[in-house]
């Protein structure tokens, strides 16, 4: 079964702010598996506005990375997310 992956690109607005969403959105990556493949560091812009933050999880399924985002654990992170940061998310099936 192919893997399933967020990617995900962030701008933070309140870094402090943004530590609290990292806390929270923890419980529901604990929970579904996540393994991070890539969470910021050096990137090069190629095409397109871009983002500071760019962010690779992956799951064991694209079910699997579609039930974390839609999980209540991840739904109360986005709500602090949202406060501090602005970004994309897109779900991804591997090959």
């Amino acid at each position: 079964m192919p893997k399933g992956y967020w990617i995900a690109r962030v701008d933070v607005r309140d870094a402090e702010g943004y530590k609290d969403y990292v806390a929270a959105a923890k419980l529901a990556f604990d929970r579904f598996g996540a393994k991070f493949l890539a969470r910021g560091g050096e990137h090069e812009k190629a095409e397109g506005p871009g983002r500071a933050r760019n962010v690779i999880i992956e799951f064991e399924s694209l079910a699997a990375a579609h039930d974390c985002y839609h999980s209540p654990e991840y739904q109360r992170a986005v709500a602090i997310r949202q406060k501090v940061a602005d970004g994309e998310i897109v779900l991804v099936e591997g090959i």
